[in-house]
């Protein structure tokens, strides 16, 4: 008899596998490319004490490029097998320069890759950069720095990418100005890890190089256009300009779902396309120089009319620069004209106290813009805004719906106001609780005033909110059960379940998840990791552990969760909560990422398919599209309790 593993397996329906299957490596190749690799990790391994280690992951990441197309058969484009020599090559010659201490490509000009290790998950990260001729080494001048997020190329895994950022300057390469190409963690649109990754790779090469914070532009194309637009919403002031081109600003239109399809749409799932929905945060544009580009035959010009038909409503005239009679790509007189509006903003930078600074969001993860962070929501995943405006001489006015506390701060030298007697007038008035007036303004001109009550004890805050693929932004390890499971069948589909997460995040996310036993997992980890439970009170003996301070009830014969009771012979619960062992970190039960590899197949599906806790029957098998039936799901609230209506 076929094992429930087994059976999982041949459940699943066809869906095209990203990556693609790869193409045939001849055996000559085959066997000087491995060759090639023992070479690269002996000379990684052979390298002196004294050499600098900081730089060593920009010679591993060649080594793991090219050892994950040999061990996943993911050479995916022809051109991969030269592509491969190529960085072996690379990457013997970096490594016998560290090994002697003269590495050159830190101070190289023109087409550098590089790579760092993600705080996610240890996994090796490669991205592009391109270096201004003008740039040398303890030169005084910090320089602008674009940040370039490319469309969407199935056959561009890590070869294939740090080929192109060998050989191709990109769309846009301005003179004095370093351009950052992330990889994004392959065919994600720079959503959850693949968002991480941008941050991580900018860090990076802020470490490594004078980068003026001020004059970072915000730029892609198609998958890269729809990052750009989710990264210049969320975070608009970052960057001194964004400049997004086609792609997708939101999941539903541009699916073209039918009435009727959002209708049957999950009502949990409507909500959280508010994550990434850049109409529904069009307001945070407003102090951001926005030129947005579309071929006038292209499809995808829908992003930007979309965008333009939001922004109106705000009383904001989107800038939209189309390529007359072109399709999917930039002409070459709208590339001069977007150049010609960027560049002079780009030389002035960031204005870092607009007069109104104003943030709209729909959870605590994007809680900050210009003089605001919002720090407690009356309701997470319904619009939320705060508006902040300085009146000269001598009044702020702050604005919030759906905020429960909200700080104001202008950073040291900063603040515009010189009157001795500042007023404060805040809508709704409950906000400000007891405080009437301003603190004093410090001696170094800066000011921070907090409004309403920040949350305190067990509550949902900046990186601690959820849903469950929040959980996934950050460190996590999961974590094995080595015990026997309440049920066996429901213990099968955990065993399968987990090994579809490790599998689905190498695939997807370019990394190998953590894992440890649940008897292996140590108070460091605790206190550094959000720790993925699988299995069940008697398989996990983590889970456990904890059992008794999590919002569940679980026994062989019943799960409670809330107010509703399900068998625990068919019935498994998926949450994320904090962590009772550490509250500053998150557990979750029984989930990877929670969207499957149907959706990989569009990248405005890639958004999250679960809320805070879903309860799934195990009997109905797994497939692409989910990890089972859902019979229950919903949000918790404000302090992390279980709602009556399930946080409709």
């Amino acid at each position: 008899m076929l094992s429930l593993v087994a059976l999982l397996a041949l459940a699943q329906p066809a869906v095209r596998p990203i990556p693609p299957p790869g193409v045939p490596v001849p055996a000559a190749d085959r066997a000087e490319i491995t060759a090639g690799l023992a070479e690269l990790k002996a000379a990684i391994d052979g390298l002196p004490p004294q050499a600098d280690r900081k730089l060593l992951p920009d010679v591993e990441v060649l080594h793991k490029a090219v050892r994950w197309a040999v061990d996943y058969d993911e050479f995916l484009d022809p051109r991969d097998i030269a592509s491969a020599k190529k960085l072996l090559k690379l990457g013997k010659e970096r490594a016998a320069e560290l090994a002697a201490g003269k590495p050159s490509w830190p101070t190289a000009t023109g087409l550098v890759v590089r790579g760092y290790r993600s705080q996610i998950d240890g996994s090796l990260q490669p991205y592009g950069l391109v270096v201004p001729a003008s740039y040398a080494p303890n030169t005084p001048h910090k320089f602008r720095l674009d940040v370039w997020w490319r469309g969407r190329s199935e056959k561009a895994a890590e070869v294939g990418f740090l080929n192109d950022r060998l050989t191709n300057r990109g769309e846009f390469s301005p003179p004095h100005a370093f351009v950052l190409h992330p990889f994004g963690r392959y065919c994600n649109a720079n959503k959850f890890a693949g968002e991480v990754d941008t941050f991580e790779a900018l860090e990076h090469v802020k470490a490594n190089y004078p980068i003026d914070d001020k004059r970072l532009v915000a730029r892609g194309f198609s998958m890269g256009g729809a990052a750009c637009w989710q990264f210049a919403t969320h975070f608009p002031t970052l960057w001194c300009a964004a400049a997004p081109g086609a792609g997708f600003a939101e999941t539903p239109e541009f699916l073209r779902l039918s009435p009727e399809a959002v209708e049957k749409t999950p009502w949990y799932e409507k909500k959280l396309w508010r994550w990434y929905n850049a109409t529904d945060h069009a307001a945070n544009l407003l102090n951001l120089p926005t030129v947005a580009y579309s071929g006038e035959k292209d499809g995808q010009k829908q992003a930007a009319d979309v965008m333009a038909r939001e922004l109106a409503k705000v009383g904001v005239e989107l800038t939209h620069v189309i390529g007359a009679k072109e399709g999917h790509k930039y002409t070459p007189a709208a590339k001069l004209e977007i150049n010609r509006i960027l560049d002079p903003v780009a030389i002035a930078g960031r204005t870092d106290v607009p007069r109104l600074s104003v943030l709209k969001t729909h959870n605590l993860r994007y809680n900050t813009a210009g003089l605001v962070e919002i720090i407690g929501l009356d309701r997470h995943w319904e619009p939320a805004e705060a508006r902040v405006e300085v009146v000269l001489p001598a009044t702020i006015v702050v604005d919030a719906q759906n905020v429960t506390a909200l700080r104001v701060s202008f950073p040291p030298g900063s603040f515009p106001l010189t009157a001795q007697q500042i007023d404060l007038k805040v809508r709704p008035a409950g906000l400000i609780g007891a405080a009437s007036k301003l603190p004093p303004i410090r001696s170094d001109r800066s000011f921070t005033v907090t409004l309403g009550t920040a949350p305190v004890g067990l509550a949902k805050v900046h990186g601690l909110q959820g849903p469950i693929d929040d959980a996934f932004m950050d460190r996590f390890l999961m974590v094995r059960p080595t015990g026997q499971p309440l049920h066996a069948p429901t213990g099968r589909w955990v065993q399968a379940e987990m090994a579809h997460a490790l599998k689905f995040w190498r695939s997807q996310y370019r990394g190998d998840a953590p894992v440890a036993d649940d008897t292996a997992v140590t108070d460091e980890q605790i206190a550094s990791s959000n720790l993925v439970l699988w299995g069940d009170p008697a398989s996990n003996k983590l889970l456990a552990r904890i059992l008794d301070k999590l919002p569940l009830k679980w026994t062989a014969d019943a799960l409670r969760l809330g107010d509703a009771e399900h068998d625990a012979k068919t019935c498994v619960p998926l949450l994320v909560f904090p962590n009772p062992l550490n509250p500053k970190r998150y557990v979750v039960l029984n989930s990877g990422v929670t969207w499957r590899e149907k959706h990989a197949l569009n990248n405005a599906d890639q958004v999250p398919k679960l809320p805070d806790y879903a309860i799934l029957d195990t009997s109905t098998p797994p497939d692409a599209h989910a990890p089972g039936k859902v019979l229950r799901a919903g949000f918790f609230g404000e302090r992390w309790e279980t709602l009556p209506d399930d946080g409709r």
